[in-house]
């Protein structure tokens, strides 16, 4: 403990030439939000594991929706740039 708070846990994550998916942050959100101890009955845990997941794939959907949201954002600036074949490209992915 420092200055009366605990400090957590410090992990790196990593890809390999891409980004990480929508997926994946989720599932590391909801691990940020939700932590199951190993000491729980075993019912709580598999009770928070569900739980768990439903929260992974709630933030799943709106993290794409931020996505498409930008990529709508950027499709217009392109457009108002003059750049109407960026756009359709952006458009595209």
């Amino acid at each position: 403990m420092i200055g009366g708070a605990e400090i957590g846990f410090i992990g790196v994550r990593t890809t390999n030439n891409r980004g990480f998916t929508s997926e994946e942050l989720a599932e590391q959100c909801a691990d940020k939000i939700i932590s199951i101890s190993d000491t729980a009955d075993p019912v709580i845990q598999q009770q928070a594991r569900a739980f768990r997941g439903r929260v992974a794939k709630l933030v799943q959907v709106y993290l794409d929706q931020a996505v498409q949201s930008d990529r709508t954002t950027v499709y217009n600036a392109l457009q108002e740039a003059g750049q109407p074949q960026l756009a359709e490209l952006i458009r595209r992915l």
